[in-house]
């Protein structure tokens, strides 16, 4: 049994086991009896990792996961305290809570050890005492047995099937990768990926593995793995990402004609999940500082109070005939794109007072159960058991394929049951209505394994590593700043505190100097305080927003510490170009901000590089090289556009055009304005169909319905949903987009990428509902 389910999926990965001895070349009876410990455990194929101190060990338990036992001397060090000894168990406790731990002690000092370690430990060993041979086979033993636990439920059904050589006769019909070998191009497809891909990629047909539809079998298993894992009251799998996941939420949860509270800061699949669903949106307007960065919905916004006057506002509520207008769906991002968290709590004792249903997007955010640094800041936060039905209920979107361990698409929809719950039967028949009857098992499996990452200590070892990553590069980044500014130069900067208190001596000091480990554990040193300039969201309340310390906005020079252009300035998108040819893609540019994720992948070798590529970057402007030798990419595609420029010269150009078209101030205008909503979105979209639309230019659109959704990339927020009016001419809306059409036509390789926008020779066009026409009389 054990061989047929931990072969598969350790077939690559031997036994391996690390021994801590600080004596072992010592010419005495305890370390003649480790050498030959040493050597009965390579006959027997593990592969052993000697360490003779407790940093030596530190740093293996640290840098190698694959070690599957652990032999720790108690006398390590000859220290009488056994400090050295602990530190290691200690070390390895805080990261793997179920790997085997041997001691190696004489009975004597067994005695003495303290229960702290005892728990610590599985097992002692008596070197001196039994035969290398007995205790040789108890730690393969060990090992054996840890590697059959270590699998999740899906996983491990899965790596069992995949060894059952047998001929199907169902789908798919590459019948585990066999047909790919009939043809040379299915012959290099199939190597390329390898044959556990193709006998892992299976069909509904085999049982033995139960079913995503009916959360059956060890599928069903891994779900209610998860949701212990999460913290939920139910968890489900989804194959097509949190795109999915929002659209199964919605529909489970709103109708047409019913009213749903959504955050502007939205993902498109929001909007989806609304067209299709029927609902009448009723938006929650998120702040904006000056940088143009989207911060939370302020919490005046959320009171009982102010969403009735939203909804009174709302001009698809009002006066509308069968419109139910008590909100029955809240959706908020959390965190936003810019790692700006939510304290839950507070959102659901004020939103809890008008809507039963909370729905939490964070798709970019299924790490925060795992680290106390974002306590009360999730949407499973707390102990599941407490949440009863005196609370909403709540639901939370989490694609584990964005910044945990899982392949693409993969996502979970986690729930915890309150007020007005929609139960597993009912709420299933909107997750069949998206989910695949053929999903893909790889997919399903890497979630199970991202949820096993996350279990026990291994999930805060993993976080909290990600999370000094980030500290690290933000420090070294701050000090590079203060280092340049005390000369009279620049260079980027983080968005992040200038300065954090120590709450235990109530020291204050400058960001770069603190302590990592207070930067790495303190929620307050990231939390947005009333009045602080660095945020610029003004007097927001205390402890209610928190800034996501692995989510890294670098802010380029341009814009003054309370708004406004500088007289000089580097645009974020001719850093973000150069990065990118120097082989560093970043995740989102904005006019002046370039955000970096420090996922669980980051290491000080990947951020060191992106250090490197920024102080080269600083030298090339200050140099103004030229832009053949700083972005010859560019310069091939648009010779006669930027061969005679210098690098500092076409960020002059195109500072100079941002003040002129006034990008950032018309961007800030834009979207604090909420336009009128002439249709629903589901209203618009039965237009769409019906193809009663017609393509408009920017010059044409004043007074007219949009069709479908206008969101600028950046900041990615909707300016303008489905079925609502683009406003005059001379209005906040269209003078966005126009200045945007006019700075693509300036500087051809940096042009906006804005969803819902058609570009044709550098002219926006805009799907419009056409104008009733009118026939005799009659209106259509």
């Amino acid at each position: 049994m054990t061989a047929s389910l931990t072969q598969p999926a350790f077939r690559r990965l031997g036994m391996k086991a690390l021994l801590v001895q600080h004596d072992i070349d010592a010419r005495t009876a305890t370390a003649r009896a480790a050498t030959a410990l040493a050597d009965e455990l390579r006959a027997r194929l593990v592969d052993l990792v000697i360490a003779t101190s407790a940093d030596d060990a530190r740093a293996v338990v640290d840098a190698d996961p694959a070690i599957q036992c652990l032999l720790l001397n108690w006398e390590l060090g000859d220290d009488p305290q056994h400090t050295p000894a602990q530190a290691v168990l200690d070390a390895m406790r805080a990261r793997n809570a179920t790997v085997p731990v041997f001691l190696l002690a004489s009975r004597a000092s067994a005695s003495a050890i303290p229960v702290d370690a005892m728990r610590k430990a599985d097992d002692f060993i008596w070197l001196l005492e039994d035969t290398t041979a007995f205790i040789g086979g108890r730690i393969v033993a060990a090992i054996e047995r840890y590697r059959e636990t270590v699998l999740p439920p899906m996983f491990r059904a899965l790596a069992q099937f995949s060894r059952v050589y047998e001929y199907s006769w169902h789908t798919p019909g590459h019948t585990g990768g066999t047909a790919f070998l009939k043809s040379p191009v299915g012959r290099a497809y199939f190597e390329f990926f390898g044959e556990s891909l193709f006998r892992s990629d299976l069909s509904i047909s085999v049982g033995e593995l139960g079913s995503l539809l009916d959360h059956s079998g060890p599928i069903g298993d891994s779900e209610r793995y998860a949701a212990r894992v999460f913290g939920a009251h139910r968890t489900y799998h989804v194959t097509n990402g949190s795109s999915m996941s929002n659209r199964v939420i919605l529909m489970a949860s709103v109708t047409r004609n019913q009213v749903a509270l959504c955050d502007r800061n939205c993902h498109k699949s929001a909007e989806h999940a609304i067209t299709m669903s029927g609902a009448i949106p009723t938006y929650l307007i998120p702040s904006r500082n000056h940088y143009g960065i989207i911060g939370p919905i302020m919490p005046e916004r959320l009171t009982a109070a102010a969403v009735r006057l939203a909804i009174d506002a709302n001009a698809l509520v009002r006066g509308r005939d069968g419109i139910d207008a008590t909100p029955v769906h809240a959706l908020i991002t959390n965190s936003t794109y810019d790692g700006l968290c939510y304290n839950v709590a507070r959102v659901e004792a004020l939103l809890g007072q008008s809507v039963d249903r909370l729905h939490f997007d964070e798709a970019w955010y299924g790490y925060a159960r795992f680290n106390p640094i974002y306590r009360d800041r999730h949407a499973m936060h707390g102990d599941p058991a407490q949440h009863d039905a005196s609370k909403p209920t709540v639901f939370a979107t989490q694609s584990t394929h964005k910044l945990l361990a899982a392949l693409s698409q993969a996502s979970f929809i986690h729930v915890r049951d309150g007020r007005n719950p929609i139960e597993h039967a009912r709420f299933n028949e909107a997750y069949m209505m998206h989910a695949s009857t053929s999903p893909n098992y790889a997919i399903i499996a890497s979630n199970d394994v991202s949820a096993a990452m996350m279990d026990g200590p291994g999930g805060e070892a993993l976080t909290t590593d990600a999370i000094r990553e980030a500290v690290a590069f933000r420090q070294m980044l701050g000090r590079l700043h203060a280092e340049c500014a005390e000369n009279d130069d620049w260079f980027f900067n983080g968005w992040q505190p200038d300065t954090v208190v120590d709450r235990k001596t109530g020291r204050r000091m400058r960001f770069h100097e603190a302590d990592e480990t207070l930067l790495a554990t303190d929620p307050s040193c990231w939390v947005l305080h009333p009045g602080d300039a660095w945020h610029g969201f003004g007097d927001i309340e205390d402890d209610y927003c928190m800034l996501d310390p692995i989510k890294v906005s670098i802010v380029t020079p341009g814009i003054a510490p309370h708004g406004g252009l500088m007289p000089v300035g580097i645009p974020a998108s001719v850093v973000t170009a150069y990065l990118d040819r120097h082989g560093i893609v970043v995740e989102k540019t904005t006019d002046f901000t370039i955000l970096f994720l420090f996922s669980l992948g980051v290491t000080k070798g990947k951020w060191g590089t992106l250090v490197n590529t920024l102080l080269d970057f600083k030298r090339d402007y200050d140099a103004n090289v030229s832009l053949e030798q700083a972005l010859p990419d560019l310069v091939a595609r648009y010779p006669d556009r930027y061969r005679k420029l210098g690098l500092r010269d076409l960020c002059d150009l195109m500072f100079a055009a941002m003040s002129d078209l006034k990008t950032t101030e018309m961007m800030s205008r834009g979207f604090s304005t909420l336009p009128k909503p002439d249709f629903s979105p589901a209203e618009a979209f039965e237009h769409l169909v019906h193809n009663d639309i017609e393509m408009l230019e920017l010059s044409e659109m004043a007074g007219r319905t949009v069709a479908t959704g206008v969101v600028p990339y950046p900041p990615g927020i909707p300016l303008l949903m489905p079925g609502e009016n683009a406003g005059p001419a001379d209005g906040p809306l269209l003078g966005y987009l126009k200045a945007l059409e006019q700075y693509d036509l300036r500087f051809p390789g940096f042009t906006h990428d804005t969803h819902g926008v058609d570009v044709e020779d550098g002219v926006y066009r805009i799907a419009c509902i056409k104008l009733p026409k009118r026939d005799g009389g009659n209106t259509r």
